[in-house]
This record gives structure tokens, sequence and C-alpha cells, in this order.
């Protein structure tokens, strides 16, 4: 098995970094947060001989899930994550996407297999441990690939800020203990992709990030 790549596809009109993670040799991966633009996203997929074999979500907010119902029925492929606590949200994506006035295909999901802490989800041979990480929504997940330094972080953590939580279900205090307990320890080496705008290291965050100070 090769190394983890990346492909990252904006999709719908909040930009969200839509995910494709796969081995480098067998192709094999998963899609991380459709949210949207679905023709699109599985062009990239055939257009690059991938092989989906699971969707994955972090957490349920139109921009990250609008488009996974649609995306499973497509490639016959199941939708694992994001936590149960996120539950309301998905089944009221149609709803969000009214309430947000967006013109955009959405579906309610619920997924094929809820994650909890502790879980490990994989494509390859590449191995991901789950962390619950609440605070922009109740039931955000994170993945995280230890042996390569890799993780998705979705919306808890960004290149020079953090997630909003003025969305139903967001606290603030919530999310930075999720930062501090769950995201710092993971190593200042830890590279991650998140939900929007360019990755970064958790290092450089840690230093440079004006919402971690005194973390």
């Amino acid at each position: 098995m090769g190394k983890i790549q990346a492909g990252i596809i904006p999709v719908t009109p909040f930009q969200q970094n839509c995910t494709i993670l796969f081995d480098g040799e067998s192709k094999e991966g998963v899609v991380v947060d459709p949210g949207g633009d679905v023709a699109t996203i599985v062009q990239v997929v055939q257009e690059n001989g991938l092989t989906l074999k699971e969707i994955w979500l972090t957490h349920g907010h139109i921009d990250h899930a609008g488009g996974a119902d649609e995306l499973r029925e497509v490639l016959h492929i199941p939708v694992i994550g994001p936590h149960e606590a996120d539950r309301p949200l998905l089944e009221n994506l149609e709803l969000q996407a009214k309430r947000f006035g967006v013109e955009m295909a959405v579906r309610n999901v619920v997924p094929d297999r809820w994650l909890n802490e502790g879980d490990t989800v994989s494509f390859g041979n590449h191995v991901f441990e789950i962390f619950h990480c609440p605070g922009h929504a109740p039931g955000h997940v994170i993945y995280v690939n230890r042996e390569q330094a890799f993780a998705h972080l979705g919306d808890v953590l960004f290149n020079s800020s953090i997630g909003r939580t003025d969305l139903p279900g967001g606290d603030h205090a919530t999310l930075l203990a999720s930062i501090r307990d769950k995201v710092l320890p993971l190593g200042d080496e830890m590279g991650f992709i998140c939900g929007h705008g360019p990755g970064s290291r958790i290092g450089d965050e840690r230093r440079n990030n004006p919402f971690l100070k005194g973390l």
C-alpha cells in the first residue's frame, strides 16, 4: 500500500472542502463531507480511477452532509459518521437549506453507522481513530491517522481560526474544550485538512492561532 493522498473539491455556495482521501497505490479511498455538487464529485472520482469505499461525515451541517444521501445512492457505498448527537441535524438537512435560503440540492440522511469516541475506520491499510469533538456541532467527529501524522478536523479547527459556535447546537466553551483536550494533544507535527480554507499543522496553530491563546 502507498501513502495517503488527498484531493479537495470546493462544493456548495459555502465553498466547503469536500475531501477525497485515497491510497496512492491501490486508489482505494473515501470521500469526506460531500456537501453537494455530487455530479462534480463523481466526475473527479471517475477521471482519477478511484474506488471509493465509504462516505465519512464529520458533522451534520448542510455544507458537509447535504449531498451524502445522493452520493450513497449513486455509488452504492455506506455513509459513516458522525456521532449520533447530530441525528437531529441530519434528519433536517432540507429544513436547514430553507432556513439558510440556499439554492442547492439537499437531502436528509441517516448514516449506515454512527461513530463514537475510540472507534476506528479505514481504507486500504490506513486506519483512522475517531474523536468526538463537540462545540461546532453536538455530534462532530474528527478522523486521525497517527502513522502518517494526518487528520481531518472538519470545522473544529481552521488555519488561524476555529469553527463557528453561533449555529444551533454550537457552544464556544465546549469547542475550546474539544480543541484543548482532543486536538492539541495529537502533537505539533500533526498536519490537518479542515472544512474550509487551507490546512495547517497543529503546532503552527498552537503558536499562531489567536483563538487558542490560553489553552
